[in-house]
């Protein structure tokens, strides 16, 4: 076992990020951690290299472990170049190395017959065949060529590199470090397709134990065989056999029987309360005087009856209170975008047309001509490297960005539904509910029931601001007010970014099951595979039909 993590809870003031959280961790074992944005997977990370000192539980390393920690966000390195950085990332290998020299050296020697010596060396040779020790030049050229970053000359000082770049530098040190445990949050970040795809063969021949906090399905699909995830309201953990697939199916299992819990706890609920309508309706006929005026028999007899009923009155009132202390809440409905929305009244209509759109930020020419059309069933996909312009093209369609040149044109009867990737669009002095009510007209109490009808926020954090919420918990909120538009032409900016796995899932049903237009930007594997439609591809200014997805 390498790692052993028993009882842990973390919290920052009065708040639990992590609550009594225990696992284990064992060698060939690839754990993907998952949860919302905020539910404590990178403080649970830095809890297990000590960069984060929990309140109560252990965190057990096994002796002689070397443990390989990526945070999510790489600080600035004191490495000159790049050539600097991979030396010392082989530091314990060259370590080895050289101990392995120096007892080959002493156990060469005629006059040596040290027995320790020898057990010394079959220990350390294991280890660094282990860790990949023979085949590190190989190794290097491997990883560096795999993270795209063979291009750039290793003399080349660190500084002057790129964020993206710098963090796949980071990721290849540590990966070149060869530990016995990989603990890496969100390394697919700045990464591309080939270089996803690399990193996903590289983890899953990896000889060591990996924990890997990720917000990408494919990737947990293709290189876990466990599944740890943080609940973002009880901060506590649950584990799950298999890789995502599995996971996903384990929770909709979950979901199924939830729901079929709820409705018997509720088929239950109502045969109770009739069971005591009817009792009291029997103590009331039983307590009519007799007929016959014998007292005596009326009374010996009615006392054992009021006896029974009473104990069986008492008995089902006791039920109905217990289930009534602690109910089974009522499982949030399947997400519907616009239900009223008649796919017709679109037909024979041009939703949107763009014509000759250019937009220049200083002296950087970001899109430049570019015009389409979208129809009424039209299902459009937008990709490109980070920079090219595809979320400036999604604020100008939805009116939020003035075009340097050229014209919007929406058809009269286009409602549309702009979920945008940097939040810009929430207030952060308003509360929950108000930033999710407002331009709605109503009375509170039906506002509130469609507010909660999908379960995406509690009733205590309807009352928090906007400002107050995680990255994660805004983008249910920017979700829960698409869906109360009821546009007809969705523009959707990196949607699934900040979400946890359950609600996703849940959302990207609900927008394949949307009969209307939709214009999406998004890099997500999974998302792009299940979305169809035409992929559009954003390249240098210009925007270029690839046909569809």
């Amino acid at each position: 076992m390498l790692l052993n993590v028993s009882e842990l809870f973390v919290s920052y003031g009065v708040q639990p990020v992590l609550n009594n959280v225990s696992f284990t961790l064992d060698e060939r074992q690839r754990a993907g951690l998952v949860g919302a944005n905020g539910a404590g997977k990178s403080t649970l990370l830095k809890a297990l290299v000590g960069q984060v000192t929990p309140d109560h539980g252990r965190v057990a390393i096994a002796v002689g472990t070397a443990v390989g920690y990526l945070p999510q966000a790489v600080s600035d390195y004191t490495s000159e170049t790049i050539d600097d950085l991979i030396y010392q990332a082989q530091g314990d290998l060259r370590q080895l190395e050289s101990r392995l020299r120096e007892l080959e050296r002493l156990m060469g020697a005629p006059e040596t017959q040290d027995y320790d010596l020898l057990t010394e060396y079959g220990y350390l040779t294991e280890q660094f065949e282990r860790r990949g020790g023979y085949e590190l030049d190989y190794r290097i050229d491997q990883v560096l060529d795999g993270l795209r970053l063979s291009q750039i000359a290793r003399d080349r000082r660190v500084a002057t590199l790129s964020g993206g770049e710098k963090s796949r530098l980071g990721l290849a040190a540590l990966l070149l470090k060869s530990p016995d445990l990989l603990l890496l949050d969100e390394p697919t970040n700045h990464l591309d397709f080939s270089a996803l795809e690399w990193l996903e063969g590289y983890l899953s021949a990896y000889r060591g134990g990996l924990l890997v906090a990720s917000h990408d399905r494919e990737f947990l699909n293709r290189i876990a065989n466990v599944i740890l995830e943080i609940d973002e309201h009880s901060r506590q953990m649950k584990q799950y056999k298999g890789n995502y697939d599995a996971y996903a199916e384990a929770k909709s299992i979950e979901q199924a029987n939830w729901l079929a819990d709820y409705l018997a706890q509720q088929e239950e609920l109502k045969e109770l309360r009739h069971a005591l309508r009817t009792q009291a309706r029997q103590v009331s006929s039983h307590n009519r005087p007799p007929r016959d005026n014998d007292k005596f028999a009326a009374g010996f007899k009615g006392g054992r009856v009021d006896w029974a009923i009473s104990r069986n009155v008492r008995s089902v009132e006791e039920r109905l209170a217990r289930i009534e202390a602690n109910p089974i809440p009522r499982p949030p409905e399947a997400m519907h975008i616009n239900p009223d929305f008649d796919p017709h009244a679109l037909d024979g209509k041009t939703p949107l047309q763009a014509t000759g759109l250019s937009k220049s930020f200083a002296s950087h020419m970001v899109l430049e001509d570019v015009g389409f059309t979208v129809g009424a069933n039209d299902r459009i996909l937008i990709v490109g490297s980070n920079g090219a312009g595809k979320s400036t093209l999604l604020k100008m369609l939805a009116g939020m960005l003035p075009p340097d040149a050229g014209s919007v044109r929406l058809a009269p009867s286009v409602k549309v539904g702009y979920l945008d990737q940097e939040q810009e669009t929430l207030d952060p002095r308003l509360a929950v509910f108000d930033a999710w009510r407002e331009g709605r007209v109503g009375y509170r109490e039906e506002l509130e029931a469609d507010f909660f009808h999908y379960g995406l926020f509690t009733y205590e954090e309807a009352d928090k601001l906007v400002g107050e919420l995680s990255v994660g918990q805004k983008r249910k909120l920017q979700i829960a007010r698409l869906i109360a538009e009821q546009a007809n032409l969705l523009m959707l900016d990196e949607p699934t970014n900040h979400v946890s796995f359950n609600v996703l899932e849940q959302f990207e049903k609900a927008l394949l099951d949307f009969p209307g237009p939709i214009i999406a930007v998004s890099h997500d594997r999974r998302f792009i595979a299940r979305f169809g439609g035409t992929v559009w591809e954003l390249r240098e200014g210009h925007l270029m039909v690839e046909g569809r997805g």
